[in-house]
């Protein structure tokens, strides 16, 4: 890894901030009794019909499941620097489905966000930590890629490398 000091803690700190992030959210999420995404997802205005299906009886409590530790396991992820290209990959990906369903096209939530909001700079910074591999840099990734487990399954080795 050729990352000078600053370039090592800007992705520590990126890395860090991006775990803050995920868990704040989940905390109002896991541990908040009877949390729903129905309350978020039916107040979609551009891809209103898109997510509306999420909020079915029979989709809403699957859904609800999948946001609620999704966040948790992202921001957890994260924090530890462990099978961050996954998270990442992951967590990118939910950005940018929260900035379909913010939308009210041209604007993103509200007047003040003309076509980008922080949910694309978000996504940014996680493709970025994807990029810099950084669960190498004060993680676990570079530990869990020198296990034996791993080196006997190769097949995960993306996971970690």
């Amino acid at each position: 890894m050729n990352n000078s000091t600053a370039e090592k803690s800007l992705i520590v700190y990126f890395r860090l901030t991006m775990a803050w992030t995920f868990l704040y959210a989940a905390s109002h999420q896991v541990f908040v009794p009877d949390w729903s995404v129905v309350g978020f997802l039916q107040h979609t205005k551009t891809f209103h019909d898109v997510f509306a299906v999420f909020t079915t009886p029979t989709m809403a409590p699957i859904t609800t499941f999948l946001v609620e530790y999704g966040h948790l396991l992202i921001g957890l992820s994260l924090l530890f620097g462990l099978v961050v290209r996954v998270s990442a990959a992951f967590g990118a990906a939910l950005m940018i489905i929260y900035w379909f369903a913010h939308m009210d096209w041209p604007f993103i939530e509200n007047t003040n966000n003309f076509i980008v909001d922080y949910h694309l700079v978000y996504a940014g910074v996680l493709v970025y930590l994807i990029v810099k591999r950084a669960g190498h840099v004060f993680g676990l990734d570079a530990w869990a890629q020198n296990l034996d487990f791993v080196r006997r399954h190769p097949g995960l080795k993306p996971l970690v490398a």
